[in-house]
């Protein structure tokens, strides 16, 4: 009966501590003075209710590397997600194409959970939140790399840097949804937006099978409106997929698994129309490159049939002598030229 009753004290001393700590981890984020706990402006309030949304409603954060572009988009009262502003990034580092090593310097690409517990308010760069890189995705390739985060003070070492009065309004509108019951937000980091013109202008590149497996989330995000659930198996993302039977595991090969068919038909009929685009598009540079090819061996044959030719006129001129001169233009050495 003793040991019983210690159990309960110490099953009830164990809660408490998780309590606190999840407790803890939900308060950390507004830690931060008054930085990190700064109202949204009076503007940014009144667009929320324009579009049909509240402060707490959830948010998802889409960035796009080539356009340099941040996005926050918010549910409406619709359910639907719709945009609520875009921001300009102001630095990121490396180029397109996913973070492999650590110090490598690239800003990831993929899809990311922000809890509270990866947002800082008392960031050495204004307010931060960690993208939580490496994710199981890159952790299956065995990609490394630690302290990636959206951040302000404008200056990136593998991060997406934003404005001090950007990721103030950012860091905001995070922590309204948290406030809300948004448990975690999802971060969407693109190389470009995933139109078929911008994969065709790509077509050529290694990342090529990895990219059109983000755009393959896109289009679960575009054609329903709202944040695909994403998984990984078999060493590649998932989206909005319910195993049939056993559970995903980022290494091992995936199960057999379906997606609600209002989404897969949806989708698919999406992928079909742009990859239709990307094969038009992909044929028409290769005829424009073959073109300005064929430009170019005329303009070089051209230029080497004038430069040969000069050379002969150059090599005729300087063989003619100097005899050949009129002899009534001659003038003996020591004589009086005539009189006109």
């Amino acid at each position: 009966m003793l040991g019983s009753f210690k159990g309960k004290v110490l099953a009830m001393a164990v809660m408490g501590v998780a309590l606190a700590g999840c407790q803890q981890d939900t308060a950390y984020y507004t830690q931060g003075g008054a930085k990190a706990s700064a109202p949204l402006t009076p503007g940014m309030k009144a667009k929320i209710v324009s579009l049909g949304m509240t402060e707490q409603d959830p948010i998802v954060v889409r960035i796009y590397k080539k356009e340099n572009t941040l996005e926050v988009w918010k549910r409406t009262r619709s359910g639907r997600y719709a945009m609520l502003k875009s921001y300009e990034i102001c630095r990121w580092s490396g180029d397109l194409g996913p973070k492999v090593k650590e110090g490598d310097r690239q800003a990831p690409e993929g899809f990311y959970s922000i809890t509270p517990g990866l947002m800082n308010p008392n960031s050495n760069y204004h307010l931060s939140f960690n993208l939580g890189f490496p994710n199981a995705y890159d952790r299956s390739l065995g990609r490394t790399g630690s302290f990636l985060m959206v951040h302000g003070a404008c200056s990136s070492r593998g991060c997406y840097a934003m404005t001090d009065p950007q990721i103030q309004e950012i860091y905001a509108l995070a922590r309204e949804s948290f406030k809300g019951g948004q448990r975690s937000f999802q971060v969407q980091a693109y190389p470009f937006r995933m139109t078929p013109e911008n994969m065709a202008e790509y077509a050529d590149s290694p990342n090529m099978s990895f990219w059109k497996m983000l755009k393959e989330g896109s289009d679960h995000f575009e054609v329903t409106g709202n944040v695909p659930k994403v998984d990984v198996c078999g060493r590649k993302y998932v989206f909005d997929a319910n195993p049939k039977s056993g559970a995903f595991s980022p290494s091992s090969a995936c199960p057999a698994y379906e997606v609600p068919p209002e989404i897969s038909i949806a989708v698919a009929s999406k992928s079909q129309r742009d990859d239709a685009e990307f094969t038009r598009l992909v044929a028409e540079r290769a005829k424009s490159r073959e073109r300005m090819e064929k430009s170019r061996e005329r303009d070089i044959m051209l230029a080497s049939v004038m430069y040969r030719n000069d050379r002969k006129d150059t090599a005729a001129a300087a063989a003619v002598p100097l005899a050949s001169a009129e002899p009534s233009r001659l003038i003996p050495a020591g004589a009086v030229p005539p009189t006109p």
